[in-house]
């Protein structure tokens, strides 16, 4: 008998850690943790590299809770996202547990093959996806510097090989205004309340005057103190998205009017900051989605084609794609077969603990590490990976 190739090899390094990559997977989503948070999520995704053999160097790019695993030396530099944050409310609804699991084992995978194949892997973990910008953070700090391609996989409802993926800007709205006791003195009062209705109806009617692929949509984080006290206060958090982020630049000052407008009619003070970093379009690496979806699909894994006007009709938004603007990346999603629960819903973060969640991380792993062994080992992958960056140098 032959010795194993490098695909069966990495089966079988995650076959072997079938069970610890889901108690993991189950851990997490047991222990949900905001952005900037997840320090068990992160600890427990870094022991478990470092237990595979990989050199594992925490709180990189000064984020407590960002780590990178590295293994191999060679020259092809290929890079495996790994995302552990939750939300607030609904914890792991949109499953960042299996993620996690899933980049844990695309790197025990392909640990023991890096320097045979001519790479080095590094594994990173990404806070803050859902609110922050981790990855965002890491690529202005430089931890993608070098890094040749990266790739990451999401849970979903249906399999697909791509997510549709909208630019996003992530408002902080405040009002000041002047509290006065609303029933004995309410012409002392400035309301802050009636400022942020304002704007909430003049979004609502912009609504009418945007392009299909736009959306705005906020809510209400401090609405003032008791009903007897004009609001001195108020404010809210608002995401607005556009296809690209040229679109994005065109849709906002009209978003800024309305919150201008509140200011305006009620006299108050109005204050804008950005949460974190703009999320921009993602640019898929086309042929890296068909070399994952092929080696998805050995594993019997089957995908949903969606028309791009449905695939943005459906889309949401990841930091991962300002990865994908520096260099080649891919984010495919992964089927839980969940219907008619959706992400973000509570009923979707039960499916990301089920037998079927297990599977698509080990699976999506799996097809992960496959598809790095063959950018590593055909030549016209690695030549065109490596031209591409010179080219993003040289820029």
């Amino acid at each position: 008998m032959g010795r194993p190739g490098p695909r069966q090899v990495a089966r079988a390094q995650v076959v072997d850690a079938e069970d610890r990559l889901v108690e993991l997977s189950h851990r997490i989503h047991a222990t949900p943790e905001l952005a900037f948070e997840e320090e068990r999520a992160a600890a427990w995704v870094g022991e478990a590299l470092a237990d595979g053999g990989l050199s594992v160097e925490a709180g990189i790019c000064d984020l407590p809770t960002a780590l990178v695993a590295t293994a191999g030396s060679g020259p092809l530099m290929l890079g495996i996202c790994a995302e552990y944050d939750a939300l607030p409310g609904v914890g792991h609804a949109c499953g960042h547990n299996v993620i996690a699991a899933a980049g844990v084992g695309a790197g025990l995978a392909l640990a023991p093959l890096a320097d045979d194949l001519g790479m080095t892997l590094k594994v990173f973990g990404t806070p803050a996806e859902e609110k922050g910008g981790g990855k965002c953070l890491m690529l202005e700090r430089g931890a993608f510097d070098g890094v040749h391609a990266a790739l990451m996989v999401h849970p979903s409802p249906v399999e697909r090989d791509r997510m549709g993926c909208l630019a996003v800007a992530h408002l902080e709205i405040g009002y000041r205004g002047k509290s006065a006791h609303a029933s004995a003195w309410p012409e002392q009062g400035v309301n802050a309340a009636d400022a942020l209705t304002v704007a909430q109806v003049g979004v609502g009617l912009l609504r009418q005057h945007i392009k299909p692929t736009d959306r705005i949509h906020g809510i209400v984080t401090d609405g003032g103190d008791a009903p007897n006290i004009i609001p001195e206060r108020t404010g809210g958090a608002w995401y607005v998205r556009s296809r690209t982020l040229a679109e994005l630049s065109e849709l906002m000052p009209k978003v800024h009017r309305c919150f201008e407008a509140g200011a305006v009619a009620t006299g108050c003070e109005l204050t804008v900051t950005e949460a974190s970093r703009p999320y921009s379009e993602f640019d898929h690496d086309t042929e890296m989605v068909a070399l994952y979806r092929r080696n998805a699909e050995a594993l019997g894994r089957r995908f949903v084609d969606l028309p791009l006007e449905l695939e943005l009709r459906t889309a949401g938004s990841t930091d991962m794609a300002n990865v994908s603007l520096a260099l080649p990346a891919i984010h495919p999603m992964l089927g839980l077969d969940s219907l008619p629960a959706v992400n973000h819903q509570p009923e979707f973060a039960a499916h990301c603990a089920t037998p079927i969640a297990d599977l698509a991380a080990l699976e999506g792993g799996l097809a992960m590490a496959w598809t790095c062994i063959d950018l590593a080992e055909d030549q016209t992958q690695r030549d065109r990976l490596f031209a591409r960056a010179e080219a993003a140098l040289s820029s």
